[in-house]
């Protein structure tokens, strides 16, 4: 979850809000439990939306109530539409780097881009990723902390099955209990 490198051990009461891409599961799974400390906490293949999101323990029906709100006005993913009125489509076409990380890009990304920021815009108190980055840059994580040799490896590996395509249709909420993570609630898109 974290865009740099994920760590491998989580707080108990925190939380994250997730786009989990099912969709892409299949492509990554395998390599995301051998070399994503997040994948066998109990984390899903997804785009984070925000992380560290408020403490368990101050989500409230006010806070899920606005969550719904902000996250439901918006349409499987933003208000971008075929002709058909089918919801858009997120591909994954490429793999990409960060210094630790070796991840699948998303396209378009504004849509996630958008998201985040409505929500750390109602909950300043709760930036992505801490404040640490100056820029969030959505990705789906494969693989983290590992030598440029396997990034090289995965990375040929994936390129040869993508694009990859999933439709974004919720945002999930998981708790950490200090070891693993746990699905806590779904807010679907509904706009």
């Amino acid at each position: 979850m974290s865009q740099d490198g994920e760590p491998g051990h989580y707080r108990a009461g925190q939380t994250a809000l997730l786009a989990a891409v099912e969709e892409v599961e299949p492509l990554v799974g395998h390599w995301r439990r051998r070399f994503d400390a997040s994948a066998p906490a109990g984390i899903p293949a997804h785009v984070t939306v925000l992380y560290t999101f408020l403490d368990i323990d101050r989500i409230s029906t006010a806070v899920i109530d606005d969550l719904t709100t902000l996250i439901g006005a918006r349409s499987p993913f933003t208000v971008r539409f075929d002709e058909c009125r089918r919801p858009f489509t997120v591909r994954f076409d490429e793999c990409r780097r960060f210094p630790t990380v070796l991840y699948l890009a998303p396209t378009p990304d504004q849509p996630f881009r958008e998201l985040t920021a409505s929500i750390a815009r109602r909950w300043p108190e709760a930036p992505p990723y801490a404040g640490q980055f100056t820029e969030v840059i959505p990705h789906l994580t494969v693989a983290h902390d590992q030598e440029p040799e396997v990034f090289d490896e995965l990375q040929a590996a994936l390129t040869d099955h993508l694009p990859a395509t999933a439709t974004i249709s919720s945002v999930r909420l998981f708790v950490s209990d200090g070891h693993r993570w746990r699905h806590h609630l779904r807010v679907p898109m509904l706009g």
